[in-house]
């Protein structure tokens, strides 16, 4: 029970308030030292994020795919014109070369010769929900070396789609793979493999002829009162149901390459798409746009990045300006309160090491030569137009794109090299050692202040911030004891004031009666 003044007179609540005040000073002081260490948390984050975005855009500049500065067209000519589509890799070579498509790869397909009835009505056409109404098995062989023998059981009760499902899983795992599937519109089976050439052929046997009738349906030509139990796509020239697979052929500049099971292939540094049997001529020429582009982008990037962080370097501290509390803010405008913690959150990364350290290694990874590049080729950024400039500048990097532009397209190989050139299994070039000096940065700034995109946090800031935040605690409880003191302290008193008032009392009425 509290008492507060009744006997004294005094604002004990006010007084107990303003003593607590003097108290509570040094959680006070922590708990600025917590809401200032969060935002020194932010902050840290906030570069991380932009080292991170940064990193994204050199992890390009390490590829030699990067560095592909070619386009290339491909076009028919007017004698039996051929089609094919042509993609450059890093390492196409600038000319014109004259391809002849000999034939396209192709997987085997089948379906059924005739519509299908069912069994239980004969002039009725099968839909995929009926049963197929025959037992047995269908053996699947393919014709590849490694192809085994794929049985299939097949029980009157499934219906036609049950039955494509169960061809189709039980060569999932084997060669060739196929996909079957009943269509209802022609009530008829349609087989493919999902791969292509010869070695996707294959054979279908069935155990009867019932069987084959609702798979099939196609007559034996030497036994028309029969139906055909085995076929091969081998033989499909004599079937109009059936295509055999076929393997690819393409001519490239007189030579000839054949047994191609993708109508995709990769020579002399072009990945070559067959569309279409014939001749066609291919146009490789240079063009340094895309990479000059990704060059550009990345240093308009690492300038931004490497300004707002030299900024944040040398923003000037205001010791004398702490994070308000809630209290303090009670008594401020929101324009006062913005200005104040406007002085508050500056310097927060002043002079930091951790990126000070940063800045010193992407400077030399850009400036250093490059190690085993053969003399005379290009070793340094500054001999394709690009330069740091002076100490004084921070660090920006400077582009002469004149000069870039020239180099991309005259010795592209050379850049190349300059940005990923490899010794043994390290990245030495520009584009590896940016990426790498980035990649030591953020693991310090996690370290320091954790990842934004980690869910686990151990890092050193987070520690120190839960260390607060048990001090704090700690804090609350002993101003809980010290204020619970206080009042028990007054509240003695106003009792003791309260027995004297009473004694006083009554001496004096007894002195009034004598």
């Amino acid at each position: 029970m509290r008492v507060g003044g009744l006997a004294s007179g005094i604002d004990t609540d006010s007084l107990v308030k303003e003593m607590m005040a003097a108290q509570k000073l040094p959680m006070d002081k922590l708990t600025q030292q917590k809401t200032w260490t969060e935002w020194q948390k932010d902050s840290y984050r906030d570069v991380n994020l932009s080292l991170t975005s940064l990193r994204t855009m050199a992890s390009d500049l390490r590829l030699q795919s990067t560095f592909n500065s070619y386009t290339a067209t491909a076009t028919g000519t007017s004698e039996t014109p051929g089609k094919v589509s042509v993609e450059t890799t890093a390492n196409a070579v600038s000319g014109s070369y004259n391809v002849n498509v000999g034939s396209l790869a192709s997987g085997a397909k089948m379906h059924s010769a005739h519509t299908i009835k069912t069994v239980s009505d004969s002039s009725k056409s099968a839909k995929s929900s009926d049963v197929i109404g025959v037992a047995g098995s269908i053996t699947i062989k393919g014709s590849g070396a490694t192809a085994e023998d794929v049985n299939v059981a097949i029980l009157a009760t499934d219906t036609y789609e049950q039955v494509a499902k169960k061809v189709q899983d039980a060569t999932a795992e084997a060669e060739p793979k196929l996909r079957m599937s009943f269509d209802n519109t022609t009530s008829r089976f349609f087989i493919s493999t999902k791969g292509m050439g010869t070695d996707q052929n294959f054979d279908l046997t069935f155990s009867d002829a019932a069987l084959a009738k609702q798979v099939i349906n196609q007559p034996d030509p030497n036994n028309a009162g029969s139906f055909l139990t085995t076929f091969s796509t081998e033989n499909a020239a004599d079937e109009n149901f059936m295509t055999a697979a076929a393997n690819g052929s393409v001519t490239f500049e007189g030579i000839e390459v054949t047994d191609l099971t993708s109508n995709k292939t990769t020579i002399n540094g072009l990945t070559i798409n067959l569309m279409e049997a014939g001749n066609a001529t291919i146009t490789v020429q240079a063009d340094p746009t895309n990479t000059f582009d990704k060059i550009k982008s990345f240093v308009d990037k690492y300038n931004e990045t490497i300004a707002d962080i030299e900024k944040q370097l040398v923003e000037k501290r205001y010791p004398s300006f702490q994070p308000l509390s809630d209290e303090q803010k009670k008594d401020m405008t929101d324009n006062e309160i913005e200005l104040w913690e406007e002085k508050a959150r500056s310097g927060l990364l002043r002079n930091d090491p951790i990126l000070k350290n940063a800045i010193q290694q992407l400077r030399r990874s850009f400036t250093d030569e490059v190690e085993g590049i053969p003399d005379g080729n290009i070793q340094l950024l500054s001999q394709i137009g690009i330069d740091t400039g002076s100490w004084s500048e921070g660090g920006k990097l400077f582009i002469k794109e004149d000069e870039l532009k020239a180099a991309l397209a005259n010795q592209p190989d050379e850049v190349m090299a300059l940005f990923t050139n490899r010794v043994g299994d390290e990245n030495v070039g520009v584009g590896g050692r940016v990426y790498e000096s980035l990649n030591v940065a953020l693991k310090s700034l996690g370290e320091k202040a954790g990842s934004p995109t980690s869910l686990v946090d151990n890092s050193q800031i987070t520690k120190r911030i839960r260390q607060m935040d048990e001090e704090i605690s700690r804090w609350q409880d002993r101003l809980v004891r010290i204020e619970d003191r206080y009042w028990k302290q007054f509240t003695a008193m106003e009792k003791a004031i309260s027995q004297m008032n009473s004694q006083s009392a009554w001496i004096s009425q007894s002195l009034g009666m004598m």
